[in-house]
């Protein structure tokens, strides 16, 4: 173990990502317990070299200052109105349209910028912000593509959600800043064929692990009373029935059915919600909730596809 542990903080100071994935991998490999936190250990070793390596490189951060600063203002829109109560200012007209395609366009950029980024840290030695803009042109479409289809919702969450309230509002931009976040990472990563080797479970577990300290400083349970038991029974069934138990389903049903197929769940869980509340909490729905519950049918129909080609194969005898 004390040689596995060598590996490790030897591949941390040379910088070399494949170093430290083949480290933690075979420290993972002989003692099961310990993958979580080397992963842990390795993935904030690798965060702070990330961060030396944007400010010692002044190309670099002025590259990652749009993307930055994009999510940071969404996400400052998103506390302000939720947790700060600050008051909605509904736009109406056609003035909503050029708003909403700015929006739309700012994204996309910001996407372009990423995947610049992405392509120039790619490659062993220095980066070379040249060589990241050729990259990121070569797959142009799909960069600004799916930032464009992401500002969309952005500006659509932003601009014209605002008029329905404030639970709406939250729903949908919370949604689309997760969004945000992950593609920011999906995008450019799966551009530069970056796979990674560990299992989802150790990856969790040090998510949590990286997590806990953070928690502890930010929350200082020790200050607080002594939650109830019917609490701890709650947060318990929630951690390991709804979350747990969950994720262990999600990912045999993506083993099973495929990606496509599960991400048909994830968009059941609004209007599953939605009913739940109607049903078992007397909660009244308003017309814009059907609206919104036709749009997602609508969306999965989409993406399953089975509707369309069932249609196209009744109209293919009819046009014979």
């Amino acid at each position: 173990m004390t040689s596995r542990l060598r590996e490790l903080v030897a591949a941390i100071r040379e910088g070399d990502e494949a170093m430290v994935e083949a480290a933690v991998l075979r420290m993972s490999r002989s003692r099961r317990w310990l993958a979580p936190l080397a992963l842990a250990v390795g993935a904030l070793e690798m965060l702070f070299q990330g961060v030396k390596l944007v400010f010692s490189n002044w190309r670099l951060t002025v590259v990652q200052v749009l993307p930055a600063m994009w999510i940071w203002l969404a996400m400052l829109d998103l506390k302000a109105h939720v947790l700060h109560g600050k008051s909605f200012h509904a736009l109406r007209g056609p003035i909503v349209i050029p708003l909403v395609a700015l929006v739309a366009a700012i994204t996309a950029a910001a996407f372009f910028l990423n995947a610049v980024f992405a392509f120039a840290i790619a490659k062993s030695g220095p980066p070379e912000v040249r060589a990241g803009v050729a990259g990121a042109r070569r797959h142009l479409p799909v960069v600004l593509g799916s930032g464009a289809a992401i500002g969309l919702l952005l500006g659509l969450s932003t601009i014209v959600v605002t008029r329905w309230g404030r639970p709406w509002f939250t729903l949908s931009l919370g949604v689309v800043i997760g969004l945000l976040m992950v593609c920011y990472v999906a995008v450019p990563s799966s551009l530069i064929g970056a796979k990674p080797n560990l299992s989802r479970r150790d990856k969790l577990t040090a998510g949590a692990v990286m997590m806990l300290p953070f928690s502890l400083v930010i929350d200082q349970p020790w200050t607080r009373a002594f939650p109830p038991l019917s609490a701890i029974a709650a947060i318990t069934a929630l951690a390991l029935l709804c979350t747990a138990f969950g994720y262990v389903l999600y990912f045999r049903l993506i083993d099973r059915a495929g990606a496509t197929n599960a991400l048909l769940v994830t968009l059941l869980v609004p209007p599953v919600a939605i009913l739940l509340g109607g049903l078992f909490l007397g909660e009244q729905l308003a017309p814009q909730d059907f609206l919104g519950l036709g749009l997602i049918a609508l969306g999965l129909a989409a993406i399953d596809g089975r509707l369309v080609s069932l249609l196209r194969r009744r109209s293919l005898p009819q046009a014979a």
